[in-house]
């Protein structure tokens, strides 16, 4: 099976299935000398993991990370980085009955139409189980980019549903209001928004008791991005983050700046102006920037200084427990309902997988504009 590795000078290779002993990832091109600690990875893998809160999946994974190459006395050698996450709570049991059954909205008909067989436990190697090890070279991919160029990538949840949240900056969203609440308990839905946040969690509790499941949208901000990343044509920083947002699985659209917006607009409207910003002065280049930002931090394909603001719509998850029409492997129509434990909302779960793959783009283009520019 091609299609496991992402990336060029930061290069990321995964293995594993949702039911199989562990996922893996090796990461290449990883600088040396950047601290990396079984801690450091736990903070947004427990952030990705299941069993968080009660409106997401209720298995029961740790997602402690094993450092098994690379790292040396708590520093990243300069040689591929390897990292395993163990799986821990499968329930196999729970697939045997649709083994030859296919799932609405799953890949069990196009796996079986590719390979002529398929692991189907727990959707294989299409499950979001993957993504484990995603989140933990991501957390690598971030911390290029915080000691490069002070980097940062802050995902949120913008909408469940039909409820929709309020974000007057998202440059301005941090962290601390993504994950904690003003009283300090957990945000477990992800969102900035206090009102909108209560009112996606009250309709994700009421979405899980008729057995069903509801899609939404998440935001992704990456600030302090340098002008200059990115190539004009089939490298497009803009295109290499789509198809990473899009490797996600569940991700039906992805959009960046004013997106779908711009179809109404005329280009009076849609242009963002150039502006001097002499505080953006450095090493004698005078300082540039644009009064809007409706191109999203990306011109030509090649960021321009500006915040990035890419938008992700993530569908109902697939899996429920009501009945189903469908057919089996001979054609014939039957019903399924899916047995096992999943998400009546994918997307606070979602979001550090988000940020994941925006950063490792982020971290790849910047090591690549680091070799052109440093032979220039």
């Amino acid at each position: 099976m091609p299609g496991n590795s992402f990336g060029q000078a930061f290069r990321i290779t995964t293995a594993g299935e949702s039911h199989g002993p562990a996922n893996v990832v090796i990461i290449d091109g990883v600088p040396p000398g950047i601290p990396l600690s079984v801690e450091d990875l736990m903070v947004d893998l427990n952030r990705r993991r299941p069993g968080q809160s009660h409106i997401v999946t209720q298995r029961d994974e740790s997602d402690t990370p094993e450092i098994l190459a690379g790292v040396f006395e708590g520093r990243t050698t300069g040689t591929s980085v390897a990292i395993l996450i163990r799986n821990q709570d499968q329930r196999s049991k729970d697939y045997g009955n649709i083994q030859d059954t296919y799932r609405p909205g799953h890949a069990d008909y196009s796996f079986d139409a590719k390979y002529g067989f398929r692991d189907y436990r727990g959707g294989g190697r299409s499950s979001a189980r993957e993504t484990t090890v995603r989140v933990a070279a991501g957390v690598l991919a971030k911390k290029i980019l915080k000691q490069a160029f002070n980097g940062q990538v802050i995902g949120y949840v913008t909408q469940v549903g039909d409820i929709k949240a309020h974000i007057p900056d998202p440059a301005q969203v941090t962290q601390a209001q993504v994950e904690t609440l003003p009283s300090g308990e957990p945000n477990i839905i992800r969102c900035p928004d206090l009102v909108a946040a209560a009112q996606m969690i009250e309709l994700i509790e009421a979405i899980r008791k008729d057995g069903d499941s509801i899609g939404g949208a998440a935001e992704v901000v990456a600030t302090h991005i340098p002008a200059g990343l990115g190539e004009p044509v089939f490298d497009k920083i803009k295109a290499d983050l789509a198809k990473a947002l899009f490797s996600l699985p569940a991700v039906l659209g992805v959009e960046y700046g004013i997106g779908f917006g711009c179809v109404t607009m005329r280009g009076s409207q849609h242009n963002d102006h150039f502006i001097p910003a002499p505080e953006l002065a450095h090493n004698g280049q005078p300082g540039i920037t644009t009064d809007t930002n409706r191109h999203g931090g990306m011109l030509g394909g090649i960021t321009t200084g500006l915040p990035l603001i890419l938008r992700a719509a993530v569908k109902p998850t697939s899996s429920l427990p009501i009945e189903q029409l469908t057919v089996n492997k001979q054609g014939e129509p039957t019903t399924v309902r899916t047995k096992g434990r999943h998400d009546p909302c994918l997307l606070p779960r979602f979001i550090p997988m988000a940020e994941a793959m925006v950063a490792i783009v982020l971290a790849d283009h910047w090591l690549r504009w680091q070799s052109q520019t440093s032979k220039s």
